[in-house]
């Protein structure tokens, strides 16, 4: 269809007609400008590889040796003065110096089961984050191959999980029908994923939910304070376990960290603190008592939390699936605390 402006059609450029060519007649345009009136041949645009990974820092990690040789010397310490009480137990009876061996046998194999415990649960956590890690890597080049590996992976973690076996069947049945790799790693997210991810979004609104409902209601702002960190802690801990990770003490301390971190870099809690005004702003805050509107702040700052673990504990990242936001949380957070009459139930 023609274009008219000022009253006038837009006159077509002029089409040239199929010429043949020689190439060694041509011009090959790269980087610089063609010259002459020859014919020019111009390359494709090809797709820009993936950045390379950031290399890792090499040299002697300072922490680390300091740590392991503080933790040698605490061991040398605490074996010396076990010594030194069982060889003064056996000089003050022979039963209470094998009633302390055996008791330091008992401890020592305890000691082992624990370390054992933590350093499978890191093993395990680290496993899942190679596999995120993983999943963009192959999801970013397309490589078939690498996302092949990664959904084996993913289905062999949740084998067990009665919820994921109508996802892993039709993984199964599909395989060998997609070809890109990305797209097998988007069908494994939806397939395979989904019904965790509904089962993580029920338990960050729940626990929202919990948190505006009892910081509502406490009267003391001390008292808020430690119920939103244990309440944080505990979701963050539920939702490890949900995708898998069941971590130990040494890897909820690690995963609070990457959680923490992963709120520093996305901007979470500032995120959060400007839907709260956007709320504040509108007509539902103006039905809600000052307490109210606080609990509120912090059920929502604890999704906020739990959104972040999300993103921190799940295998995959998000590609296919969309990813929950806090403004998706925010409705049902205020329907929990405020009934259909619009009045709160708090009384100030």
């Amino acid at each position: 269809m023609s274009e008219f402006r000022s009253g006038e059609p837009r006159a077509d450029p002029p089409r040239r007609r199929p010429t043949a060519i020689r190439l060694d007649e041509a011009e090959f345009v790269g980087a610089v400008p063609p010259t002459g009136d020859r014919p020019v041949i111009v390359p494709e645009a090809e797709d820009e590889p993936p950045p390379p990974p950031a290399p890792r820092r090499k040299g002697v990690n300072w922490g680390t040796l300091f740590t392991a040789a503080t933790g040698g010397l605490v061991s040398l310490a605490l074996g010396l003065a076990l010594d030194a009480l069982i060889r003064d137990l056996f000089t003050r009876a022979e039963w209470l110096g094998w009633l302390a061996a055996v008791l330091t046998a008992v401890a020592v194999v305890a000691a082992l089961a624990v370390i054992g415990r933590e350093v499978l649960a890191l093993t395990r956590l680290s496993a899942i984050e190679s596999l995120s890690t993983d999943a963009a890597a192959a999801a970013a080049a397309d490589d078939r191959p690498k996302a092949e590996a990664v959904v084996a992976k993913v289905t062999a973690l949740y084998a067990g999980r009665p919820e994921t076996a109508r996802g892993r069947a039709a993984m199964a049945d599909h395989l060998a029908e997609v070809i890109d790799g990305r797209d097998l790693l988007m069908l494994a997210e939806r397939e395979v994923l989904s019904p965790l991810d509904a089962r993580a979004r029920a338990m960050v609104v729940a626990s929202a939910r919990r948190v505006s409902v009892v910081t509502a209601l406490s009267p003391r702002a001390l008292i808020d304070l430690v119920y939103v960190a244990a309440e944080a802690a505990s979701l963050t801990r539920r939702l490890s376990m949900l995708y898998g990770g069941r971590p130990g003490t040494l890897g909820f301390l690690r995963l609070t960290r990457h959680v923490l971190g992963h709120l520093a870099v996305t901007g979470g809690l500032a995120a959060t603190d400007g839907l709260v005004h956007e709320i504040v702003g509108r007509s539902v805050a103006s039905r809600l008592s000052a307490r109210l509107g606080e609990g509120i702040v912090n059920g929502l700052m604890t999704a906020r939390v739990g959104l972040a673990a999300i993103d921190v504990c799940r295998p995959l990242p998000f590609m296919g699936t969309k990813r929950t936001t806090i403004s998706e949380i925010v409705g049902d957070v205020a329907k929990l605390t405020t009934p259909p009459d619009g009045e709160p139930h708090v009384r100030t």
